[in-house]
């Protein structure tokens, strides 16, 4: 039996439907959709008690957490992840390691690494954590405690860290991009040489589904993507055509939009827009024998057909 916890989330949702419904319990606050499968009311925090909800389970796919919040209301922002990221977490890995869990997935971030990278120089996966934010610290101190719980009780632990995950029902900035895509509005965005690394949430859900039983995954931290790093200039027109529109980008230079943000107090955004962030996937591809099952173009025409069915 496989315990799923964030069910109800944009990728713990894609997750459960991957699976056979009659061998997975589902762990959340509330019951997802798909009501076919197994459903404990519980919430990942300390002080809870998971027995009841780890009878029978050999497999744990944690991709509950605390998500990343850009304008975060919190007094204590750090301490409001730990609790539900870290200490949370920790606590459900320490029950399960007890009830005799064999593999405990976590879903973590490409955050662990750090916010950026120079370009051609991605992050691998043995490189050291330099989280700068809350939630990757968070996440961060999750994967260290894990990783000791593992060497104490032998239970396996596999840590899967993403970039940006895109797809059918994605919010935020991806989903606002979208919206300029369908606009197909003359953008100052033409000449943005950056390279960013994406996951089509196809692909992710494949690479965790491959982790639940590969003998090789035990014990090992994997990178993912696409495997197709682009510029957000590719990426917008690759998105204006899935958009089902001609691409149609001002070529203004890289350093006036950088400098434009700056006055504007913009240079988050900007930032945003041409900083590069890649991630290197071939330790997960080499030890799982696993490739991207679909393009970046794949995945993002699916994010249009769901939009618009």
């Amino acid at each position: 039996m496989l315990l799923l916890t964030g069910a109800t989330g944009f990728i713990g949702g894609a997750i459960l439907q991957a699976l056979p419904s009659n061998k997975v319990k589902v762990l959340g606050r509330s019951r997802p959709e798909n009501g076919s499968s197994i459903f404990v009311a519980s919430e990942i925090k300390t002080g809870i008690d998971y027995s009841h909800a780890l009878v029978d389970v050999n497999v744990i796919i944690h991709s509950a957490a605390r998500a990343h919040i850009m304008n975060d209301t919190a007094e204590e922002p750090l301490e409001a992840f730990r609790e539900v990221n870290s200490l949370g977490t920790l606590n459900l890995a320490c029950q399960a390691a007890k009830a005799g869990v064999s593999r405990f997935i976590f879903i973590s971030t490409v955050k662990v690494n750090g916010e950026r990278t120079e370009k051609d120089k991605p992050f691998r996966f043995n490189n050291p954590s330099m989280p700068e934010d809350a939630y990757g610290i968070s996440k961060s101190e999750a994967e260290f405690g894990l990783r000791a719980l593992s060497k104490q009780t032998g239970m396996e632990v596999v840590i899967i860290r993403s970039p940006l995950v895109y797809g059918p029902g994605v919010k935020a900035n991806f989903a606002a991009m979208m919206k300029l895509a369908s606009k197909n509005l003359p953008l100052p965005l033409g000449a943005i040489h950056n390279k960013r690394s994406l996951v089509a949430l196809d692909n992710l859900v494949d690479l965790i589904v491959t982790c639940i039983d590969h003998p090789k995954a035990a014990n090992e931290t994997f990178l993912v993507s696409d495997d197709q790093d682009v510029s957000t200039t590719e990426l917008l027109n690759k998105m204006t055509v899935a958009a089902g529109k001609k691409p149609w980008l001002i070529p203004v230079p890289m350093k006036l939009i950088q400098l434009g943000a700056a006055v504007l107090g913009k240079k988050a955004v900007a930032d945003r827009l041409c900083g590069n962030l890649q991630v290197d996937i071939s330790h997960t591809k080499e030890v799982l024998g696993w490739t991207p099952p679909i393009m970046l173009e794949q995945g993002l025409a699916r994010c249009f057909q769901k939009k618009e069915s």
